[in-house]
């Protein structure tokens, strides 16, 4: 992770003992001389004397002290306790409006006035992003990212920026991130995740925009089997079948897995092949897997042959012809990949419920064609996991829009596809992702990777990979409730550092005071900040732009929650529970900010 210049901002520093006496003179100088001034006035126009009371204040003062301007009795004395009442009433609404801003205010809030705000972060403000909206011909200024706490300013990703988020568990990724994204994208829409809070909380409002597709395999969301994908319509050359087994690959090992030099590439290649022949000759996928059952059947070699593909034909016969114990193991690794194909659950999604299967077939082309549709792809981790299928639709998806963007005027998308890839490492382990991660923004499709850890990203990508996946993100955004201290120090050092004034006060042996100052370096966010980061509150981090503090605003406080809220009453079988405590949260949220703040 690269770092920034030092962010070098003069903190005021303490307040000397000359600057106190001098304040504590001026407020007692309003509050006697405020309530005074409103009592002669106000006295000397009811009695009606003739006494022409100075506008001056401190004349007006003066002339009462040295007798030159007469107190007016008793009308003075129902001035002056009006204008106590009316003071009393001013210092206490000025007293309420302080703890109302000191308990929306956390901790590190003090420290945003250091971080980027105004016209530091104007890439990211909605003017900018409008303008590159609207010269996209899009509507929606962009990806909402949060409110600066220095300012208020609310911040946007815009359409042709890419997104990468590090957000801890129960830190408030979905609703604050993930959902207010998906409501406000333009376009189509793809969504993974391995909970059903996002299908649930936004189907409803999406399906205004266009078509809601439900993937969910492993029955997260309880969605029946209602529509069906073939994940060998993809496959249509040897390139795209190493794709596909790529994908059966990754998703099917476990994150840190250690490999075998030969059996694990040579079992990934033997997949490869089979998926080809199947394409070919127009089977379903389970056929793969009846093959890698059958390690002397030469069926997929045969027709590999016939289709035009003699060297995969030769790669896979040389396979089926190896020693047994050789063959065996590559066999064996490359059913292990394939497992999730045994899952009669799984097989209902991905193959044809006879010849003339009533259900309508998602084609990846067709979805993006028509902008407004919904895609949500849901796995679980672990054994019999549908990841391997989910990261196919999804790579399926955003290469079937990159190959519409080529086609299309300027390269790029008319309306940008937006895809929330949330918990990425578990449910979608697209190896290439990184490689491609800044050239899908010049083409309008928008992703937002978000993970839980940066080691989760290096568990799937590799250090390298997770570095280059940052780098290439046009925003990144750190949500809070992560402990790597290596990676919140690289946070640290790109948020820069303060001059931090301070002075101390001596006195010699004869009385007399001294007071010195001195300028002391210091991190505006240090790694135990980054590391207790409150709930509510994240960094951003966008190009051209200096690091800010955001007060994140979760779909509860946005204005979509009345569609949600209706949304998820709909869908989810817990929905008052769901609701309470989406609500719940951010009661907690905004109570623990005040509990620190004190």
């Amino acid at each position: 992770m690269s770092t920034s210049a030092s962010n070098r901002r003069r903190d005021p520093g303490g307040v000397s003992e000359e600057l106190i006496l001098l304040w504590l003179v001026i407020g007692l100088v309003i509050v006697v001389g405020a309530p005074v001034y409103v009592a002669m006035h106000v006295g000397h126009a009811i009695a009606d004397d003739g006494v022409s009371v100075p506008a001056n204040p401190f004349a007006v003062l003066f002339g009462l002290i040295s007798g030159s301007l007469p107190w007016p009795g008793a009308p003075g004395w129902v001035g002056l306790g009006l204008a106590v009442a009316l003071m009393a009433a001013l210092i206490g609404l000025v007293v309420m409006a302080v703890r109302w801003r000191r308990a929306r205010r956390s901790r590190v809030d003090v420290r945003a006035s250091y971080l980027g705000r105004g016209g530091e972060v104007v890439d990211l403000g909605r003017t900018a992003a409008s303008a590159k909206a609207q010269r996209m011909g899009v509507d929606s200024p962009g990806v909402p990212i949060g409110r600066t706490v220095a300012g208020d300013q609310p911040l946007y990703g815009s359409w042709e920026d890419m997104h990468t988020d590090i957000w801890g568990p129960r830190t408030g990724k979905t609703t604050s991130r993930a959902i207010p994204a998906v409501l406000d994208a333009p376009g189509s829409v793809l969504v993974t995740s391995n909970k059903r809070d996002i299908v649930d909380a936004t189907r409803d409002p999406r399906a205004r925009a266009g078509q809601v597709w439900v993937f969910d395999p492993q029955g997260i969301a309880m969605e029946r089997a209602s529509w069906w994908w073939n994940p060998l319509s993809y496959v249509t050359d040897e390139v795209r079948a190493a794709k596909l087994a790529e994908h059966f690959a990754s998703g099917s090992r476990d994150p840190g897995a250690r490999t075998d030099a030969y059996f694990d590439p040579a079992g990934q290649d033997l997949l490869a092949g089979l998926l080809l022949a199947a394409a070919v000759d127009r089977r379903p996928i389970t056929d793969v897997y009846t093959w890698l059952t059958r390690p002397t059947d030469e069926t997929a070699v045969d027709i590999l042959r016939d289709g035009g593909f003699p060297l995969i034909a030769d790669q896979v016969a040389g396979v089926v012809s190896a020693p047994d114990k050789q063959r065996g193991g590559v066999f064996g690794t490359a059913q292990q990949m394939a497992s999730c194909l045994i899952n009669r659950q799984i097989v209902d999604w991905v193959t044809p419920q006879g010849a003339a299967d009533p259900r309508p077939q998602l084609r990846p082309e067709a979805f993006v064609q028509v902008p407004g549709g919904t895609l949500y792809s849901l796995s679980k981790e672990g054994r019999g996991t549908a990841g391997p299928l989910v990261t196919a639709l999804t790579v399926a998806v955003v290469e079937a829009a990159e190959d519409l963007a080529a086609r299309s005027p300027g390269g790029r998308l008319p309306t940008p596809l937006l895809g929330v890839l949330d918990e990425a490492a578990n449910v979608c382990r697209w190896r290439e992702l990184p490689n491609l991660y800044s050239h899908y923004g010049s083409r309008g499709i928008v992703l937002m990777t978000i993970l839980q850890s940066w080691s989760q990203g290096v568990e799937v990508w590799g250090e390298s990979g997770m570095k280059k996946l940052w780098s290439a993100s046009n925003v990144r955004v750190y949500g809070g409730g992560v402990s790597e201290a290596a990676f919140l120090e690289d946070i640290s050092r790109m948020i820069g550092d303060y001059d931090r004034l301070s002075s101390s006060t001596s006195r010699d042996g004869r009385g007399h005071r001294s007071v010195s100052r001195q300028l002391q370096r210091e991190r505006i966010l240090d790694v135990a900040d980054l590391a207790a980061l409150p709930r509510g509150r994240a960094v951003v981090m966008g190009s051209g732009s200096r690091p800010t503090l955001i007060r994140t605003v979760p779909w509860m406080s946005g204005p979509h929650a009345t569609e949600v809220e209706a949304s998820i009453k709909a869908h989810d079988p817990g929905a008052a529970e769901t609701i309470r405590g989406a609500h719940d949260d951010l009661v907690v949220a905004q109570a623990a900010l005040s509990e620190r703040k004190r």
